[in-house]
């Protein structure tokens, strides 16, 4: 792999010196995400393309920990803690069968568990980064205790690439539960809410909720809960509700995003505190125990924005076919965090080779 990353080094060279940017991308699947990064206009020189630098580093399961390159396929990752009755906690989508660990990490983007798990930089213990000196940094290690340069390591989860070029990560891992089950109950969204409320401050071990319907309207609120069988069987009694038949397919298709509710356009993606109250936004798909909201039906993109942001979150679009040329797709950041970011940017990546506008309109 030594001639794969010395090649992406001379790459970043290459564009640095002709002063052109590049855009990262392993395999593609999310190019949707951000300020967009359609394939189809970006001529080849463009792209840093690490779908080629792949392997699993190291993974030693008796520690929990992982080491794999950037554009190790996330199927490959799971498929090895697979083996050892492992998973990757936060339950990472898959947009497509070449999605890659780097890519996951750079999107920081979570599925059902997050809400029972944590988010994806709860679990990078460590990670190397290629900047737009062509040269590799190291930040972290693969180990908790080992905290010199964690705080930058968690920080590239979640930063679209803006820092630079991801090439290596050392993530947690976690094993997988003895058992779960899955319920759905038929509630409106304001009971469903109700009910988040009651759980959270009951020692119930639910990994996983979903409330998908309309305002006004009786809704399907989803249950899965995890842990020891006693464990389930318990909590399966607080829930109630009928047990889901096809409660694998469901939850995949919230992790992966192929159900029907996310082909809807606009959609807009709401973290918000678990406790906020209905939105009355059209047709809703609530996750996280309350914690993200999706919604299609937005008249004013700065309404949403002012008034999601007075509860204490963040409105993202999160997929459009068209939106207005002035439209962020990230809710705009405070003016401290904003500095931290442009500061950080300026010392990782002074030239502005890395992804563009990905994630700032303005950097």
């Amino acid at each position: 792999m030594e001639f794969v990353l010395s090649d992406l080094c001379q790459q970043v060279l290459a564009a640095r010196g002709a002063e052109r940017p590049v855009y990262i991308r392993g395999g593609g699947t999310k190019c949707f995400y951000g300020a967009g990064m359609d394939p189809d206009p970006l001529p080849a020189t463009a792209i840093l393309d690490m779908s080629g630098y792949t392997g699993i580093v190291n993974y030693q399961p008796s520690e929990l920990v992982m080491t794999a390159r950037a554009g190790t396929l996330l199927a490959d990752v799971e498929a090895a803690l697979d083996e050892q009755n492992q998973m990757l906690a936060f339950e990472p989508p898959r947009f497509g069968p070449s999605s890659t660990i780097g890519g996951c990490i750079a999107s920081g983007l979570s599925g059902p568990r997050r809400m029972a798990a944590g988010n994806v930089r709860d679990f990078v213990l460590g990670a190397k980064l290629l900047d737009s000196s062509g040269e590799v940094l190291s930040f972290g290690g693969e180990v908790m205790k080992n905290v010199a340069g964690y705080d930058i390591s968690r920080l590239l989860a979640g930063s679209m690439g803006i820092f630079g070029a991801l090439i290596e990560v050392s993530v947690k891992v976690v094993p997988k539960p003895f058992q779960e089950a899955s319920f759905v109950l038929e509630v409106s969204e304001s009971q469903a809410l109700k009910l988040f409320g009651v759980w959270r401050g009951l020692p119930i071990p639910i990994t996983a909720t979903a409330w998908i319907g309309e305002p006004g309207q009786i809704g399907l609120l989803h249950v899965r809960v995890s842990g020891s069988e006693p464990a389930v069987h318990s909590a399966a009694l607080r829930v109630g509700g009928a047990a889901m038949t096809d409660a694998q397919a469901f939850w995949n298709s919230l992790r992966d995003q192929t159900h029907g509710f996310f082909q809807q356009r606009p959609l807009w993606r709401l973290a918000v505190p678990p406790q906020t109250p209905a939105l009355d936004l059209g047709p809703t798909l609530i996750e996280w125990n309350g914690g993200l909201r999706w919604v299609t039906n937005v008249t004013s993109a700065a309404q949403l924005r002012d008034d999601i942001a007075r509860q204490g979150g963040h409105a993202t679009l999160y997929r459009y076919d068209t939106k207005a040329a002035d439209l962020p797709v990230f809710h705009p950041l405070e003016p401290g965090l904003k500095s931290i970011n442009r500061r950080l940017k300026q010392e990782l990546d002074p030239t502005g080779v890395f992804n563009p506008k990905r994630l700032f309109p303005d950097f």
